[in-house]
């Protein structure tokens, strides 16, 4: 299998550790916020709205480069 055959895998492998990587971030800023921390909280999901814009064009874009041409 050539190298540029696994580049789509290894792009939805890394998408999917992101995406895990925001839902315990999320978890965890959920139990920072039930402690009366609520800007550190409204921090945290600021920055994870870059996530959150970006996952539907990483999504189509993993799409197209998975399919068989």
């Amino acid at each position: 299998m050539p190298h540029s055959d696994l580049l789509p895998s290894l792009l939805f492998k890394i998408n999917e550790n992101q995406l895990a990587l925001e839902a315990a971030i999320m978890e965890r800023s959920n139990g920072v916020e039930q402690r009366g921390a609520a800007e550190v909280t409204d921090n945290v999901r600021g920055a994870l709205m870059a996530i959150d814009r970006n996952e539907e064009f990483i999504k189509m874009t993993l799409a197209l480069m998975m399919t068989p041409e």
